[in-house]
């Protein structure tokens, strides 16, 4: 009979016996495990020090119960990392652990179904009760910082840069959207993944943004997901 994990310091039992940590930085990764084994009552821990390596690990069967993500990783940007987990691993809640702390990635980040949010070098008692959020099935914000943020544009505002698109460059857009990363989206489309980047480029320049999140939080923010196509059907 296996023997259910219990809790530190509460004589309770929780649901969590395993994490998948995904972190690139080994001794931030290692000194997380050994708060999350304090706190938590959780046994045994999974790195990956990318999302690619947490896709394998997934992929592969990785009997986990939560995931640790950090948004800052090498080979993904920003909030393509959370909705990437949530598409492959969408029973699996995503905790995030991160220094990134601006309220506007944040608060989408929630919306799109990160189970948390833990600033990077908090306290224990700041892990255990996001953890004792997560067991109730509550979802851990702390206060998040106060910070003043460019308006966003007006949803016809981007309906019209979306306009810019081509039927292609929509189609590539609502799989970023989705957190298909640049080789998925190549092989979905039978494309190569040089003429993805190059399409993601060319996105990223008619919308106004500098990089792949800004062009998800514009199109998240007017709830384009849906009409990204039709926006762009009278581009070439």
């Amino acid at each position: 009979m296996a023997v259910q994990p219990q809790i530190p310091g509460t004589g309770q039992e929780g649901p969590f016996r395993a994490a998948l940590i995904v972190e690139d930085h080994p001794l931030f990764g290692d000194a997380l495990a050994m708060t999350l084994q304090s706190v938590s009552g959780i046994r045994h821990v999974i790195h990956a020090d990318s999302l690619e390596q947490a896709s394998r690990h997934l992929a592969a069967g990785a009997d986990v119960d939560v995931i640790l993500l950090d948004l800052n990783l090498p080979d993904v940007d920003g909030l393509e990392g959370l909705l990437h987990l949530r598409r492959v691993a969408p029973r699996l809640p995503v905790l995030l652990v991160t220094s990134v702390n601006e309220t506007r990635t944040i608060r989408a980040a929630l919306a799109g179904g990160a189970a948390g949010f833990v600033p990077k070098h908090s306290r224990r008692e700041v892990f255990r009760a996001a953890f004792e959020a997560l067991a109730a099935g509550e979802v851990f914000a702390p206060d998040l910082p106060a910070e003043a943020e460019p308006e966003a544009p007006h949803a016809d505002a981007v309906i019209r840069r979306l306009s810019q698109l081509t039927r292609q460059q929509a189609r590539i857009l609502e799989l970023i959207c989705e957190g298909r990363m640049n080789k998925q989206i190549a092989y979905e489309l039978s494309i190569a993944e040089t003429t993805v980047k190059a399409h993601v480029t060319a996105i990223m320049r008619k919308m106004g943004v500098s990089t792949r999140t800004q062009a998800v939080l514009m199109a998240q923010d007017v709830k384009l997901r849906g009409r990204i196509a039709d926006a762009a059907n009278g581009a070439a």
